[in-house]
């Protein structure tokens, strides 16, 4: 059994506020906390380009700083009758490195009554650092995270980031809004990277910023992928290359033509994709993964008890998407203690993650029961596959959104069963519909009775899946919908079927 969130002591579901006064964009997102949980509430950006002057001028953009303050109102007033404490305000490379940032701080403070916490830059690579861990716990490798005026690098260490470093690398130092330069640029970057290669040297790198994430939603579109999800996006280093390459060779006007891209990156994006290119060549990655937390989200996690940071966010997050639908977690809680003992016994289809795969497609067991029934297996898929759901990789994701399918339909795929196939081999998604079969079966044994799922038992013996209840508790397993719901888990794992 999966560790139980609420035993661990996790505070009640809360709001939160994050600002962050970045050298490109100002941005304030609204979160809900639910434990180790984050969704994003609300969120808006207005990219003034504070830092677009700055490596002319070693000041902030005069227009930049008038828009940066406007931003800044309108989000108080957003923000009119929170207490201190649920708000955070961080200013990043832009407002740390210019001459005129301590009196832009001022000025901030004096018309908007904001208190700007600025990060040095090791505090912005840490903060990058543990959004990515944030958003995949187990993440390995090395964190880049690409503003407007830096980058940051920071190496994680398996227990969470070590002292990273800053390097003026982002766009706006490079040269942009000019057009990219590249040998002028390239020159540059592989001077400031050199020192750092070795010190950095990994096969993985979590690639954070917008910027990052625009590339991988074209690569999304140029490679025809299924699942337009930016968070925990792969690509190997050859596909990276042939992106990054790509996109440096396109003027403004060719960018303009590419659906899907900002508007507001058109000038910086060559910049990113040189940036991004050297690195993979510089430090030896042969995977880039993307991902779309970041030091906002870091600057949350860093904020929770120590107990509520060891939890694990997949798990917590399906528990309160489904709560959100008026359950309570004591169904998925007594789901996986019931369909574990049986898939333990099954060869591994995600080794070191099938347990915590199994823990979150039980906690998701009631997100279709409000929904249609004509319609609630699909909608259950398309709501699992694009929730906003961290601690899970593409593959898993469409995991889960195929055993949610398979908990509320016997069919064998879904509507978009076919395109997202592309994303599980074959023996996964197998995988997937056993268990969303057992999940149905459980729910429908028991009546959504937790305490009733303890009566009975599911197991395999031999070539037999084996249903059994226990002395005196016979009569549950009587019923044509019974028979009909166990008959569909062992024909999905290949089993004949016993109801003792």
């Amino acid at each position: 059994m999966w560790p139980r969130g609420d035993s661990a002591g996790r505070p009640e579901g809360r709001q939160a506020a994050v600002i962050d006064v970045g050298s490109n964009s100002v941005r304030l997102v609204i979160y809900r906390i639910d434990g180790r949980a984050l969704w994003t509430v609300y969120n808006e950006k207005v990219v003034a380009g504070l830092g677009k002057d700055l490596n002319a001028s070693g000041r902030l953009s005069p227009e930049g700083a008038e828009a940066a303050i406007l931003a800044l109102r309108r989000f108080r007033a957003v923000l009119e009758g929170w207490r201190a404490e649920e708000v955070m305000v961080a200013a990043t490379a832009a407002v740390r490195d210019a001459a005129d940032g301590k009196a832009f701080l001022k000025r901030v403070k004096d018309e908007t009554g904001l208190e700007i916490r600025v990060l040095s830059g090791e505090e912005e690579a840490r903060y990058a650092a543990l959004g990515v861990i944030c958003g995949q716990p187990d993440a390995q490798g090395v964190v880049g995270d690409l503003g407007g005026s830096s980058l940051e690098l920071v190496r994680l260490n398996g227990h969470g980031p070590v002292v990273g470093a800053t390097l003026p690398l982002g766009p706006f130092a490079l040269g942009a809004p000019k057009p990219l330069d590249p040998e002028r640029a390239l020159r540059t970057i592989d001077d400031r990277l050199q020192p750092l290669a070795n010190r950095y040297a990994t096969t993985e790198f979590h690639a954070v910023g917008g910027a990052w994430r625009n590339l991988a939603l074209l690569h999304m579109q140029m490679a025809d992928y299924p699942l337009h999800v930016a968070h925990q996006y792969e690509m190997t280093r050859g596909d990276a290359l042939v992106l990054t390459r790509f996109v440096q060779r396109q003027s403004r006007s060719s960018l303009e033509r590419i659906q899907g891209l900002s508007k507001k990156r058109f000038d910086t994006l060559p910049y990113a994709a040189l940036v991004l290119d050297r690195l993979i060549e510089r430090l030896g990655v042969e995977r880039v993964v993307v991902s779309a937390y970041g030091v906002r989200e870091g600057l949350l996690l860093e904020a929770m008890a120590p107990e509520v940071r060891d939890l694990d966010p997949l798990i917590e997050g399906c528990e309160a998407l489904t709560a959100y639908r008026g359950s309570g977690p004591e169904l998925g809680h007594a789901l996986e203690a019931w369909v574990s003992p049986l898939f333990e016994a099954l060869p591994p289809m995600f080794p070191g993650r099938d347990a915590v795969l199994l823990a979150a497609a039980c906690r998701l067991a009631d997100l279709g029961t409000r929904l249609h029934p004509d319609h609630r297996a699909d909608l259950a898929f398309e709501q699992v596959l694009r929730a906003p759901l961290a601690g899970m990789n593409h593959a898993e994701r469409a995991f889960l959104a195929y055993v949610a399918f398979a908990r509320h339909a016997a069919a064998v795929q879904s509507a978009e069963g076919t395109a997202v196939s592309r994303v599980l081999t074959p023996e996964r998604r197998q995988r997937a519909r056993a268990l969303g079969s057992a999940i149905r079966l459980g729910c429908d044994l028991s009546g959504r009775n937790p305490r009733l799922l303890e009566k009975s038992s599911l197991m395999i013996k031999g070539d037999r899946l084996v249903l059994s209840a226990l002395a005196g508790w016979d009569d549950m397993l009587l019923g044509e919908q019974t028979a009909r719901r166990a008959a569909t888990v062992a024909q999905a794992l290949k089993l004949k079927l016993e109801m003792a």
